[in-house]
């Protein structure tokens, strides 16, 4: 996957946004719809050998079309150049030369001068966006993922139980980030979806879509698994359990995925491509996980595991057991004192 914020470009060419991308690209190159900006913070006023310096090494670096003349501040301590890439703001050509920029052009340029070069810009900024999300997303999964194994755990007394919830969650979010990689960065069906040409995945889109979808496959995992540990105390039998459980919820579990199904494909008629990814991604996740994970995957390793499902160690005794549907009393058994008096039926009825 390669995050990256899409341009006007990825836009319907019904759009203005889009044609005057094509008419700027056509004329001045697509590198002139993103330019990058270097600041140079001289080490004295006026410094032009630092500034002739850094010019010349941004003109000869591969990927650069053309570099404005720096433009200094008042005081003369400050410049800033204009740079113009070869490739589109959303290339990820353009991700390199930025990187290249920053790790070995600038600082060779600069040497031991004492000035200080940045790259920035608003195409920099994306690419540092979606650098950050990336790096912060393994983060993100592995707090939510254990965080929910606790609750789980505390629930129903189990290790395994939440280990296998944690994991078929994890397929759901896999094939959502496998669809809209498909289809957005490779250009699998494309055509079909309204979408002109291949996009990076926008940065947010895959951190949302693993919180919208997490959670909406451990609503399905537990309204499945509370019934099913219910009919397993009633009879004490796992493969019961499994096949009765399945059968109540099944038809409740496949009517809500229908409804989000729909809701979330939606979204695909949309214009933005941002939208499209996000309802396409979300619909066939809820697609495989109806189907493929929760009335299959998940009752055939809970019948494999049998009573190990249930298995908790004793050193974890200690901990509190939630109970999710509240304790509900019996209802009371009807006595003969507490009968109401029935009335006296005539002879004849």
């Amino acid at each position: 996957m390669r995050l990256g914020e899409s341009d006007d470009g990825n836009l319907p060419t019904s759009t203005t946004q889009r044609q005057a991308y094509d008419v700027i690209a056509t004329g001045f190159g697509p590198g002139t719809n993103g330019p990058l900006l270097v600041i140079a913070q001289l080490p004295a006023p006026g410094d032009q050998a630092v500034l002739d310096d850094i010019t010349s090494a941004l003109k000869q670096t591969p990927g650069v079309q053309s570099v404005v003349p720096p433009q200094l501040n008042p005081n003369q301590s400050v410049a800033e150049i204009g740079v113009i890439p070869t490739t589109a703001p959303d290339s990820a050509q353009t991700a390199d030369l930025v990187a290249t920029l920053r790790t070995s052009v600038l600082p060779q340029a600069i040497g031991s001068s004492g000035a200080q070069a940045y790259v920035g810009g608003l195409t920099a900024s994306f690419i540092d966006i979606g650098d950050r999300i990336s790096d912060r997303l393994p983060y993100f999964i592995g707090a939510v993922v254990l965080l929910s194994f606790i609750l789980l755990m505390l629930v129903f007394h189990s290790i395994l139980v939440p280990l296998t919830a944690a994991v078929m969650n994890l397929l759901s979010v896999a094939a959502a980030y496998g669809a809209t990689v498909a289809v957005f960065q490779w250009g699998w069906a494309k055509d079909l979806i309204g979408l002109q040409s291949t996009v990076p995945i926008v940065p947010f889109v895959p951190m949302m879509m693993f919180a919208v979808l997490f959670g909406l496959s451990m609503d399905y995992q537990v309204f499945l698994l509370t019934r099913v540990r219910e009919e397993y105390d009633k009879t004490g039998d796992t493969r019961q359990g499994v096949v009765r459980g399945l059968a109540r919820t099944a038809r409740v579990i496949t009517s809500a995925a229908l409804i989000m199904i729909f809701v979330f494909g939606a979204f695909v008629l949309n214009y933005s491509p941002e939208v499209k990814m996000f309802g396409l991604g979300l619909a066939f996740a809820v697609l495989v996980d109806a189907t493929v994970v929760r009335m299959m995957l998940v009752p055939s390793i809970m019948e494999i595991l049998g009573d190990a499902n249930w298995w908790f160690p004793k050193w974890l005794g200690f901990l509190p057991r939630l109970d999710i549907d509240g304790d509900t009393a019996p209802a009371p058994v009807p006595t003969p004192e507490s009968e109401p008096a029935r009335e006296p039926v005539p002879s004849g009825v």
